[in-house]
Order: structure tokens, then sequence, then C-alpha cells
């Protein structure tokens, strides 16, 4: 009699992620998979984008588990994946994560174990655990309508500058937390707030000049920052951290905060916690989604509660 929990499980693997360590480990990782979840269909990204287009087509033809291995911009693209016009392509497969990226965010969100022998025996093992997901409206950066789908965090303002900076400095292949680090220095420093309009379900509205405001299904964004220190990746909501105008200075000292999770102690920083925010700004202000940067205001954002059967989460 057949025991395994899943009967027709594939990985989709992006060959750059950890410039290149998800490639480099795969002969020594596929064993140790196939050893706990049976046979398992290897599918390898070609290009942006490309995972999610596998990941459809994989649910389509039965697969009930699809593991990303890679970093928060593979788990991103497969968990599109998952919806096809707006519908979920299968109310029954399962996601899970084998982290092996730059940034490792969500991976710190959902307490994922370190080794991927650890996670591996995590998603033949735990019950699985449906989170929710969040589906961003936003603009292109030629001005075009785009829809995306979340599960760990989004932003806009900073943070949109530091994803596009953190990929392409001397320290991302060395360390995620480093690149990004670098990144925020560095995007600091050219960096001017932005007056931006924040609704929060229809209630609440303010109009303010923020350096940053983050959107947190999961805590950790920025490589390792605790920018949600309050989120849960199944409350139903969206933690909302926003980060008001500072000087350099100012910003330096205040990044222990971010690290530590003590950022709502900080004087400049508000929180809000809501299932639908929109954010309009007049300037040109980007948009961040899972690490990626994706586009421009305006932006809305919506919570799916329990969206998505998650394999290798624990109980919280």
């Amino acid at each position: 009699m057949d025991t395994r929990r899943f009967h027709q499980p594939c990985v989709i693997l992006n060959p750059k992620a950890g410039s290149g360590r998800s490639l480099r480990t795969w002969p020594r990782l596929q064993p140790l998979l196939e050893g706990r979840l049976g046979p398992v269909e290897a599918l390898f990204t070609e290009a942006p984008g490309h995972a999610t287009e596998l990941a459809r087509n994989a649910i389509e033809s039965g697969a009930d588990l699809v593991v990303a291995i890679g970093g928060d911009g593979t788990l991103n693209e497969v968990v599109n994946g998952f919806w096809a016009n707006g519908k979920a392509v299968s109310e029954q497969a399962a996601a899970a994560l084998l982290p092996l990226g730059t940034g490792g965010d969500f991976r710190r969100s959902a307490a994922l174990p370190d080794a991927p022998d650890e996670v591996i025996r995590a998603i033949a093992e735990q019950e699985l655990r449906r989170i929710d997901v969040c589906l961003a409206r936003f603009h292109s950066y030629d001005g075009k309508p785009l829809e995306r789908y979340f599960v760990n965090g989004a932003g806009f303002g900073l943070g949109g500058e530091v994803a596009i900076s953190a990929k392409n400095n001397f320290l991302t292949r060395y360390s995620g937390t480093g690149a990004f680090f670098w990144a925020t220095a560095v995007s600091f420093l050219t960096y001017r707030a932005r007056s931006v309009r924040l609704a929060f379900d229809e209630d609440t509205a303010l109009e303010t000049s923020v350096m940053e405001v983050a959107l947190g299904n999961g805590q950790s964004q920025g490589g390792g920052m605790q920018v949600c220190p309050r989120a849960r990746l199944d409350s139903g909501s969206v933690d909302v951290s926003v980060i008001r105008k500072a000087g350099f200075f100012e910003f330096l000292a205040a990044m222990p905060y971010l690290y530590s999770g003590r950022i709502y102690s900080h004087p400049k920083c508000d929180f809000f916690r809501a299932r639908r925010i929109v954010a309009e700004s007049d300037e040109e202000v980007s948009i961040q989604v899972d690490g990626e940067a994706v586009g421009t205001l305006p932006l809305e954002v919506e919570t799916v509660p329990g969206a998505i059967p998650f394999a290798g989460i624990g109980p919280h």
C-alpha cells in the first residue's frame, strides 16, 4: 500500500539562485528528495517568469506538490503559478520551499530549518499548513497595470530601490544579508522621502512623507530585516510598517531597530494592520514584491486568507 502523502511531486529549480548554489547542490539534493518523496519530476527555469509557467503547467498535469528550489524570487514565481485568470488552478496542490537563494526572508518568516535535509524531512513528514497569499495590483515601470501574488512581503519607497541594487552589488554572491545591508546604505545616500497617501480597509487614511512602507505577510524582508515583526503567515491580514522621513545619521542609528524586531519602538515608525491597503503618490515610487523590483505606485494589496497549503512549515 502506498502511504506517501504526495503522489506526483515536482521541483522547480532556479539554476542561478544563490549565485549558482542551487544548481551545484542539485546532485546531492535529488537523492534526498526522492528518498523522502519518491520519484520527483525536476524542472529547471530558463528565464525570469519561467517558474510561474512551469508551476502552472505541472499543477494542471496533476502535480500535488511543487517545491521551489532557490530564493524568495523563485518561490514568488512558483506561487503565482498556482493561479490562472484569478482562480486557483487546484485546491489541493501544495507548495514548498527548499531555500538556496540570496535573501532567505521567507525561510526566516516561516522558521524553516537551515539544513536542506531537515527541510526535506519537514516537507515529507509535517502536516500541511494553510498560509495567506496577498494579491498586489500596481503599474509596471512603463505604466501598464499588473497583478502579482506574494507570500512573504512587499514594500515601496527605499525598498524598491534596494531590491534593484541588492541584485547587482559585489556582496550578492557571498552574503544575502550583507548584500541587502550594503544596498540599503548606498541607496539611502541618493534617496529622498516621497509623499504618499495610504488607506487601510476603507477606514483609516493618512498622507505623509515616507522613506519606506513595508507590507508584511511574513516578518522578514531585505535579507533579514525584521520590518514587520508581528506579522504571521496565516493571520488573515497584512502588517504595515510606515517609516517616515529621516536624515542620514538618524537612519544609520536606527538600523539596529530593523534587525532586532524593535522597529515599532522607534518614533519614526508607525504600525497598521489591514486586509486591504491602497497606496498612491503624485511622484514615482518604486515597489518590490518578495524582494523583486516590479513597478511603481499606485498599489492595491488584498489578503487571500488560507489560500495555499504549504509543506514543511510547522505549527506556529
